[in-house]
């Protein structure tokens, strides 16, 4: 049996049409315990913040969430030496809501000045990734189609049928990132007004691609 295998590849670029706000609340604690408790206090307070902008309690994502020992160095008598200080809680938290900058900027504003102080960074996605990277194989077929059928002309053959198709399975990025990191100490020179910050951004088209390998049994 006589084969051939080619590799098709496709690029698209896609309109992001959801804004996501990831959320990182760090503090430390003399307790483990009290790391715990605090940890879940802020995250409350953040819940009901964004429950003033219509968000369910659920729609506050946790992304990752550790607790660990933090230590300092001293001197003593010349000899460095280490004490322990606390312990650390970092919880980092995402929301997402259909693309608006007026909502973006009231939802920034709160953040900004709510007693969490968190710190916070703004990304663009899609919210139908799937179509996207139906799109995108779809495109990589043909593309493998196409290759497959100049190659098999010039060699004097032609495809029969499909035997296989494999295709990479690589986890795509759907996400832009402008804005990647803001303090709420920070904040102080971001035009406000009326309890909102004026947001004008527009994000870039997110650019992706795939490949897909078609294997044809040739005659």
């Amino acid at each position: 049996m006589r084969t051939i295998r080619v590799t098709g590849k496709a690029r698209l670029r896609v309109k992001p049409d959801m804004t996501r706000i990831t959320v990182t609340a760090e503090k430390t604690y003399p307790e483990y315990g009290e790391a715990l408790k605090g940890s879940a206090e802020d995250t409350a307070r953040l819940g009901e913040l964004l429950a003033e902008f219509g968000f369910e309690r659920a729609d506050l994502k946790t992304l990752e969430f550790n607790v660990d020992t933090e230590y300092e160095g001293y001197n003593e008598n010349g000899v460095y030496k280490q004490r322990l200080v606390g312990y650390r809680a970092r919880h980092v938290m995402k929301v997402e809501f259909d693309s608006d900058n007026d909502r973006l900027g009231r939802i920034l504003y709160a953040l900004a000045n709510c007693p969490v102080k968190p710190e916070f960074r703004i990304s663009y996605t899609v919210k139908d990734p799937e179509s996207a990277k139906n799109e995108l194989l779809a495109g990589a077929v043909k593309d493998a189609s196409e290759k497959a059928a100049v190659l098999t002309q010039a060699a004097g053959v032609k495809p029969k049928w499909i035997r296989s198709i494999n295709y990479s399975q690589a986890q795509l990025d759907f996400e832009v990132r402008p804005v990647n990191r803001i303090m709420a100490e920070n904040c102080a020179p971001m035009a406000a007004k009326a309890g909102s910050y004026d947001m004008d951004l527009e994000p870039e088209d997110i650019e992706v691609s795939d490949t897909v390998t078609v294997l044809w049994e040739i005659g």
